[in-house]
C-alpha cells in the first residue's frame, strides 16, 4: 500500500513530475551521446541538488540513471557506439537492422524491453526491500563487515578484464578515503601536514573529477572520431513499423533477461553490462534462431536491453537496506541522501518510509515517461546528437565540472581534488584499472572500517569473531569463491584465445 500512497503524493505534485520528466529527457539525451555516460552526467548535475528538496533531487537523479541506460541504445543501433557498456550487447544486433534500414523498428523493440525489463526491477525492489531492510536490521557489526569485504571482492575482481587490476582499484580507492582524521583517536592518516586533508577528501570533487574530467580528458584524446548516422533510404518507413508477430517471439527472452537482471542488479558492483552480456548469451544459447543472432535479430536487442535496464531497481536494493551502493550510480545517489542528512540502511525504512515509496514512485512514472518518449522520439534524439559539435559539448562540460566542484562546498581545494580525481580517472582507463571500483571501495570504506572496528571491540579473539559468525563467514566465503570464479573464467578465456591464435 506505501506504493500507491507514494503514487498518488507525486503524480498530484507538479513540480515533482517536472523533474521526473526533465530528468527522463535528460537521461536519454546523455546516455545517446557516445562517450558521456549517465554516471557522468549525474555527478555533474549532482551540485544542483544541494539547493533541492530531497524527494526532488532524489527523484531527478534516480530516473536520469534509469533513462540513461535505455538511451545508451540509441547509440549503439544508430551509430555503431554503444552511448554507454550496458548498451554494448545491444550494438551487436542493433546496427546490422539499422543498416537494413530498419533502425526504427529496432528501437522500438529495444524502447518495449527496457521499459519491461525495467519495471519488472523496480516492481521486485518495491516489493522485496522492506524485506531485505528487516533482515539486515539483525545483522551485527561483524555480519556487516562480512558483506563490505565481499562487495570489496565482487567489485574489485569481477569488474573489468583484470582481477589484480581491479583489486588495485578498490585497493586505492579504500586508501583515499582513509586520507584524514581517525574517526576513533583523530589522529591524522596521510594528512602529510595539509590543513584541507585533515577533513579528509569530498566525495563530490572526486566524482565529478573521475567521471566527468577523466572522461573529458579521453574525449580530447580521441577527438577527430566523427558520429555518423546510419543514413534513411527509400522505403525505410514501411519498413519500421513493429507489428506483434514480429515482437512476440521476443517476450520469452524479456521476461527470461528481466529476471537475469534483477538478480544480477542485487549483487553489488556487477552492474548493467555483465547483465546485459549474460542476457544476451543465454537468449542466444536457447533462440530458435542462433544463426540469425549478430546479424540482425529483434530477439538479440530484446534480452540485453530488457537485462541492463532490470538491473536499475534492484541496484538500489543493498543501497537502501546496508547502505552498499550496487552501481556508480548509486555511489552517487548515497552522496545526495548524505548532503540531505538522511542515513540510509536498514533504519531508512522507519525514519523515511514514506520518501523511499515516493521514490519507487517517481522511477515507475520516469519508466513510463522515457518509454514514450523514446517510442515515439528515439530517431528525433538520434538526429538530435548528430548536430551537436563536439567541439562546443565538451568544453561547456569542462566548464561545468569547475563550477559544480566549487559550489559544492565554496572550497577552492575542492577544485584541485577534482582535477587531479580527472587526471587519476583518465590515467585508470588508460591502464585498464576500473574507476567504478576505485569510486565504489572510496564509498564503502567509511562503513567497513566502522564496523570492523566495532566487531573487534565486541571480540574476545580478535578476527575470530569473522569465522565464529555464521553468517559472517558466509559473506566471506562468497568473495573469495566469486574471485577464484573470475581467475578461472579469465584464465579459460586467455587459454582459448592463445589456441584460436595457434
Amino acid at each position: 500500500m506505501d506504493i500507491f500512497h507514494g503514487l498518488a503524493n507525486v503524480l498530484t505534485d507538479p513540480i515533482l513530475m517536472g523533474w521526473v520528466f526533465l530528468a527522463a529527457v535528460v537521461g536519454m539525451i546523455v546516455g545517446a551521446i557516445p562517450g558521456l555516460t549517465a554516471s557522468a552526467a549525474i555527478a555533474m548535475l549532482l551540485p544542483l541538488t544541494f539547493y533541492m528538496e530531497p524527494l526532488p533531487a532524489l527523484a531527478f537523479l534516480y530516473v536520469i540513471g534509469k533513462s540513461g541506460r535505455y538511451g545508451g541504445s540509441i547509440a549503439a543501433i544508430l551509430f555503431n557506439t554503444p552511448g554507454t557498456a550496458a548498451s554494448a550487447a545491444t550494438q551487436l544486433d542493433g546496427y546490422p537492422l539499422a543498416r537494413q534500414g530498419k533502425a526504427g523498428k529496432a528501437m522500438k523493440v529495444a524502447t518495449i524491453s527496457s521499459v519491461i525489463g525495467d519495471f519488472t526491477g523496480e516492481i521486485l525492489l518495491i516489493v522485496g526491500v522492506a524485506w531485505i531492510a528487516a533482515i539486515a536490521l539483525r545483522l551485527g557489526p561483524p555480519e556487516l563487515f562480512a558483506i563490505y569485504f565481499a562487495a570489496f571482492i565482487v567489485i574489485g575482481s569481477v569488474i573489468g578484464k583484470s582481477v589484480t587490476r581491479g583489486l588495485a582499484s578498490a585497493a586505492l580507492g579504500i586508501l583515499v578515503a582513509m586520507i584524514g582524521l581517525d574517526p576513533i583517536s583523530s589522529t591524522e592518516r596521510f594528512t602529510f601536514g595539509q590543513f584541507d586533508l585533515t577533513n579528509g577528501i569530498s566525495l563530490v570533487p572526486l566524482m565529478i573529477g573521475i567521471f566527468v574530467l577523466g572522461e573529458v580528458f579521453t574525449q580530447i584524446e580521441e577527438r577527430g572520431a566523427k558520429t555518423k548516422l546510419v543514413p534513411t533510404k527509400e522505403g525505410d518507413a514501411a519498413r519500421n513499423t513493429l507489428t506483434w508477430a514480429e515482437f512476440k517471439p521476443c517476450l520469452p527472452h524479456v521476461a527470461r533477461s528481466s529476471f537475469i537482471g534483477a538478480f544480477i542488479g542485487v549483487l553489488p558492483g556487477l552492474g548493467s553490462a555483465i547483465a546485459a552480456f549474460v542476457a544476451y548469451g543465454e537468449g542466444k544459447r536457447r533462440a530458435r534462431n542462433p544463426d540469425a543472432w549478430g546479424k540482425g535479430a529483434l530477439e538479440g536487442i530484446a534480452a540485453p536491453e530488457a537485462a541492463n535496464n532490470a538491473v536499475s531497481g534492484p541496484s538500489m536494493a543493498p543501497l537502501l537496506t546496508l547502505g552498499i551502493p550496487g552501481s556508480t550510480i548509486g555511489a552517487i545517489l548515497i552522496g545526495v541522501f548524505l548532503i540531505h542528512g538522511i542515513q540510509i540502511g536498514p533504519t531508512l525504512f522507519l525514519t523515511s518510509r514514506d520518501l523511499v515509496f515516493a521514490l519507487f514512485a517517481c522511477g515507475l512514472i520516469g519508466i513510463v515517461m522515457y518509454g514514450v518518449i523514446g517510442y515515439y522520439g528515439a530517431a528525433f534524439v538520434g538526429r538530435f546528437i548528430t548536430r551537436i559539435p563536439t567541439q562546443i559539448l565538451y568544453p561547456i562540460i569542462f566548464l561545468t565540472s569547475f563550477v559544480a566542484a566549487y559550489t559544492s562546498r565554496g572550497n577552492l581545494f575542492d577544485v584541485y581534488v577534482m582535477v587531479a580525481a580527472g587526471f587519476a580517472g583518465w590515467a585508470m582507463r588508460k591502464l585498464h584499472f576500473n574507476p567504478a571500483a576505485f569510486v565504489i571501495s572510496f564509498v564503502l570504506a567509511g562503513g567497513a572500517e566502522e564496523a570492523f572496528r566495532q566487531s573487534l571491540l565486541l571480540s574476545d579473539n580478535g578476527l575470530m569473531i569473522f569465522f565464529s559468525r555464521p553468517i559472517a563467514l558466509v559473506f566471506l566465503l562468497i568473495g573469495i569463491a566469486a574471485m577464484i570464479a573470475r581467475i578461472r573464467s579469465l584464465n579459460k578465456q586467455a587459454r582459448a584465445t592463445a589456441m584460436g591464435d595457434a
